[in-house]
């Protein structure tokens, strides 16, 4: 496992990154003197985001569903806990966006190669909104699963 984004796993099966950028911003107010130069004041840390770029080989890596699984997460509004392969929790972080580039289409359409891009950007938000959202995607899962079971027993 490369890194998490809730119950989504990056790894070399799914969306294997290979390049992040992290950007911290700080925020500073300024107030005019008079005669003398502006004081600033240290107001806090703002808009945190994390790139994650790579690229996809379907034939080899994971494919475009994996990027669907990412697009459905965006779109649901959610934070999700963003954890490191090494353990290491960063935070709740929203998906504020998602890019991909295809290229080189086989025979039947279905691109041999996908650039893409997610930026995520960190959003605080309380360690029991972090472990409802978990909750909420498991059941999804499991609703998802059983379903799948239930058509693949009746047949439809």
């Amino acid at each position: 496992m490369m890194m998490s984004l809730g119950l989504f796993v990056f790894k070399l099966s799914t969306l294997p990154y290979q390049t992040t950028n992290h950007q911290v911003n700080y925020t500073w107010a300024e107030n005019a003197r008079f005669g003398q130069r502006a004081v600033s004041q240290f107001l806090g840390p703002g808009k945190e985001t994390l790139k994650l770029t790579g690229q996809l080989l379907p034939e080899l890596t994971g494919g475009m569903r994996y990027l669907q699984t990412l697009q459905s997460m965006a779109d649901s509004g959610r934070a999700w806990p963003l954890i490191e392969g090494n353990g290491t929790i960063h935070g709740m972080f929203v998906i504020e966006s998602l890019t991909n580039d295809n290229g080189e289409f086989n025979s039947n359409g279905q691109a041999r190669s996908i650039s893409f891009s997610v930026i995520l950007k960190r959003v605080d938000e309380s360690q029991a909104a972090m472990f409802g959202d978990l909750m909420a995607q498991a059941e999804g899962l499991y609703n998802k699963a059983s379903s799948a079971i239930g058509n693949f027993i009746t047949g439809g």
